[in-house]
């Protein structure tokens, strides 16, 4: 007899599945729903934290803001405390630093103006600012060898803003302090270099000759200012500086032509009215011009010996004045140098007509060349020439025989 087949009784495994499915089914949901809940609380903490820094920022620019317009009206130590403030909120901000340091430097703080300026270097070496900065306080302690070099790099440097014209504000900055330590040379360099980037500007032409006067270089002077008045007709200040120039370079006429026009336009300088007296006289007493007529010309140096014997006299009693009486003056002494002074003078004198002078020219250099040879010693000995004194000395500069 087969047996029946043995009957599985499922309903445990049934009831099992059937009490397990609810929970079955909420543990995706609850999965899902804790995932959502960490995403949102995710981008809320993001959302909060940028929501922190930019009120951070906003409080640096605010700050930063007043710091400005305090650094702007001079209010320096307020503009410390604003600077720090944005510094709490930003504390890396190198424009922040930059600015504090410059108040600090407003203050005369130097050495802690100088602590953020360097660490600034260091991060910064090519910026413009900090570099000037830099020199600056170098000047300020008179350390040459490190301005020097912080001004080069400032002039080499990056700048905000138009980089040519800060560049050429921190090499004329570099150029009047070399002008102030006398340090001519380096100054006429540093001058030649701006020379080639000034360009066709008025002013800056003007300023440039007005520079190379004061280191000496006439004739470049002289062409900055040509170069001005081209671009400019009317500027009293060029045209006064061109006469200066060639004053000095012994171009008489043209310094004569330049002063008129400056004098002219402007009556009240007084300077360039004296310079002109003198271009006139060194004009007008000068016996050598080409194409003057014989009879101007000796009463030209006759006028010029008198002059010379007038200062003679002066000097020579002055001279006499100094040693004790009753001695005799030793040879090479000022007042025996004097003395054949007056003797050569004394003998030349008679000669000295406007009819000697027309017979016989070279009698014109004897008398001249005397004139110069008095005035020379007058100048080493009584002190700077003036007036028909000092045209002679100008005069001898020009045409006196070595």
């Amino acid at each position: 007899m087969i047996p029946e087949p043995k009957r599985i009784d499922l309903s445990f495994q049934w009831l099992s599945f059937q009490s397990l499915s609810p929970y079955l089914r909420r543990e995706p949901v609850t999965v899902a729903l804790l995932t959502g809940l960490t995403i949102v609380l995710f981008l809320a903490v993001g959302g909060l934290s940028r929501l922190y820094h930019a009120q951070q920022a906003s409080l640096a620019v605010r700050w930063a803001g007043r710091g400005v317009d305090d650094l702007n009206a001079d209010h320096y130590k307020v503009a410390i405390t604003d600077f720090r403030t944005a510094l709490l909120y930003d504390r890396d901000n190198g424009a922040y630093q930059l600015s504090l340091a410059q108040a600090l430097l407003g203050l005369g703080r130097t050495d802690e103006a100088y602590a953020y300026l360097i660490n600034l270097w260091g991060r910064q070496p090519e910026n413009g600012v900090v570099n000037l900065e830099l020199a600056r306080i170098a000047v300020s302690k008179g350390e040459t060898d490190r301005a020097l070099r912080f001004y080069h790099n400032a002039i080499y440097a990056t700048w905000p803003g138009d980089q040519e014209i800060e560049r050429r504000k921190a090499r004329l900055e570099l150029i009047d302090y070399l002008l102030r330590i006398d340090a001519r040379t380096q100054a006429e360099s540093e001058l030649i270099a701006l020379e080639a980037n000034v360009g066709e500007n008025a002013a800056q032409q003007a300023l440039l000759g007005d520079l190379f006067l004061r280191v000496g270089d006439d004739g470049r002077a002289l062409a900055a200012f040509r170069a001005s008045l081209k671009l400019e007709k009317k500027n009293p200040a060029a045209e006064a500086g061109a006469g200066r120039a060639a004053f000095e370079m012994g171009q008489y006429a043209e310094a004569e032509h330049f002063l008129e026009e400056a004098v002219a336009a402007a009556p009240a300088d007084a300077s360039s009215a004296e310079l002109l007296k003198t271009t006139e006289a060194a004009i007008r007493m000068d016996p050598f011009r080409p194409q003057i007529p014989d009879r101007e010309r000796g009463q030209i140096v006759m006028d010029a010996f008198a002059t010379a014997g007038d200062r003679l006299k002066t000097c020579q009693a002055s001279a006499a004045s100094a040693p004790m009486p009753g001695k005799k003056p030793a040879a090479g002494s000022p007042i025996a140098a004097w003395q054949q002074l007056a003797g050569q003078w004394a003998a030349l004198k008679p000669q000295v007509t406007e009819k000697a002078l027309r017979d016989n020219p070279d009698l014109v250099n004897t008398a001249m060349n005397l004139a110069f040879a008095i005035e020379h010693a007058a100048g080493a000995t009584c002190g700077p020439a003036t007036g028909a004194d000092q045209a002679l000395l100008l005069i001898a500069g020009q045409h006196q025989e070595n």
